[in-house]
């Protein structure tokens, strides 16, 4: 904390004397540094965080669990929901729900004409509750130059490609892209011929197929990486590609990655990891003084029934409190080396962010405050 206020008044002594347009790109280079710097630190260090030695820890880290396996330990997906997944919808069965959707309208086009079908037959589209701004330039002969401001796209709409739901996209990092992006940033996603912002929320991709599978959640989206983004948006039926824009320090909208379209699913578990480690205090054969990964003998205790690995890959528990500090005893599966690390795992589950203007909604509403969102 001191360190941080420290580099913050070291900051603002270095924006004294500028302009306010000098000072907030001064802001924006620094937090783009901060930014750079915390993606190379997760990429050496992934999921490690501090324990914080002015709060207990068993209250900082209250939300999360220890799981005996990532892979096979169970966790119920509808275990502490938040209120924006009752105004999502949730499909029994999508890839059932598209092929239907995709057979009716094959049997609608077949059928039109008195079963002649509508390929190659001329139709005239009437548009309703659009501004007369827009329909006077979408009206005039350079409808589709300068005038209009944006391309006009008319597609079909499946009947439930109007639902809000949460989109998966499998994405891969452009390799010209070189900013930091972060989970939850916001976006301009480009979903077939769909465009709108977005705040992506971003986890590990696996092709295994299991009835209890997790993803683990990623901080940053890394390069030469498939990664899954996930956002609250309408309904699309894949294959689709998938495009994500996103604006950078100098103004420019640049292509940040690329992919394709996943199976919509509220039910997927994302979980967060994060990692406390400590080092050996003393080490006798399997067994060590481990300090630095509590400071009360209360966090001891409450953590005590987490299991314990190191990073050379030895297995282990607490075995109890030593003094007021935070020390404690652990015992080991093998012989403890005095240079390893001590490390526990803990995890939550994340959300995508409540995100109303990817549908067209209000920015700041809430789903207590508009439930037809």
């Amino acid at each position: 904390g001191a360190r941080a206020g420290g580099e913050q008044d070291m900051g603002d002594e270095s924006m004294q004397g500028m302009t306010p347009e000098q000072a907030a790109e001064e802001k924006k280079r620094q937090r783009q540094a901060e930014l750079a710097e915390r993606s190379a630190e997760d990429r050496e260090f992934p999921d490690e965080v501090d324990t914080p030695v002015d709060k207990a820890a068993k209250v900082r880290f209250q939300k999360y669990r220890g799981l005996k396996s990532f892979r096979t330990s169970p966790w119920d997906q509808y275990e502490d929901l938040p209120v924006e997944y009752s105004r999502v919808f949730e499909f029994e069965d999508f890839t059932a729900t598209c092929k239907a959707a995709r057979q009716r309208l094959l049997y609608d086009c077949r059928m039109a004409g008195g079963g002649l079908g509508c390929s190659g037959v001329f139709c005239e589209l009437v548009l309703a509750q659009v501004s007369p701004e827009v329909g006077q330039r979408a009206a005039s002969p350079s409808a589709f130059g300068s005038a209009l401001p944006f391309p006009l796209v008319v597609s079909t709409l499946f009947p439930f490609e109007r639902k809000v739901t949460v989109v998966h996209c499998r994405m891969q990092r452009h390799g010209e892209f070189e900013e930091p992006v972060k989970s939850k940033d916001p976006v301009m996603a480009h979903v077939g011929f769909r465009r709108f912002p977005c705040s992506p929320l971003y986890s590990s991709h696996s092709t295994r197929k299991t009835p209890n599978e997790k993803h683990r959640f990623l901080r940053f989206l890394h390069p030469h990486a498939t990664t899954v983004a996930s956002f609250y948006a309408p309904a699309c039926i894949p294959p689709c590609p998938v495009m994500l824009f996103k604006e950078s320090e100098a103004g420019e909208t640049s292509l940040a990655a690329w992919g394709s379209l996943l199976p919509s699913d509220p039910n997927r578990l994302i979980i967060k990891r994060i990692v406390l480690t400590g080092l050996p205090f003393r080490v006798h054969k399997s067994r060590a003084v481990v300090r630095f990964m509590f400071y009360a003998p209360d966090d001891v205790r409450w953590f005590k029934p987490v299991e314990l690995h190191t990073k050379k890959g030895l297995r282990g528990h607490i075995r109890e409190p030593l003094g007021t500090h935070g020390y404690m005893k652990a015992k080991f599966n093998n012989r403890m080396a005095q240079n390893d690390t001590i490390c526990m795992a803990l995890y939550k589950r994340v959300f995508p962010r409540w995100f109303p203007p990817a549908w067209g909604g209000i920015p700041d509403s809430t789903p207590e405050a508009h439930p037809e969102c």
